[in-house]
């Protein structure tokens, strides 16, 4: 799984040598690994400032109202926001964090007014934003 996670892209005679298996053991347990939805995909890191995306901020909400309805709907809204790389509902003392991905601050302010700023039931939004990044293991 380690090998995976670094190097998705790996060949099978590769990983094979890597975890001291035959090729062909290796190509069943992940298939075996893929078909029980441990492996749930494979996919392309961008450099987010190479594509237009280089002002990254997680951002806090607490809802105003702590109902099933205003979770959805909050929920169905960050789900069509681009921005919105991330969104995780959280115990403490807000709902939910955001990983909001944008071209700048002034897009970013663009996102917070116009999008989070017009959505129903939010009382806090508390931004941070990130100005660096010395260990990132998400794939």
């Amino acid at each position: 799984m380690r090998v995976l996670e670094r190097d998705a892209r790996i060949s099978n005679l590769d990983l094979a040598a890597a975890v001291a298996l035959s090729p062909s053991a290796t190509s069943r347990r992940v298939a075996a690994l893929e078909a029980a939805g441990v492996l749930r995909g494979y996919r392309a890191v961008t450099d987010p400032a190479k594509v237009g995306l280089g002002f990254l901020a997680y951002v806090t909400v607490g809802l105003s109202e702590h109902t099933k309805a205003a979770q959805e709907g909050f929920e169905a809204a960050v789900a069509e926001a681009p921005e919105v790389r991330e969104c995780h509902n959280v115990t403490g003392l807000v709902e939910y964090i955001l990983r909001v991905e944008v071209a700048d601050l002034v897009a970013y302010k663009r996102f917070h007014t116009d999008t989070l700023g017009a959505l129903p039931h939010i009382a806090t939004i508390t931004t941070y934003v990130v100005m660096g990044s010395p260990k990132d293991l998400r794939g």
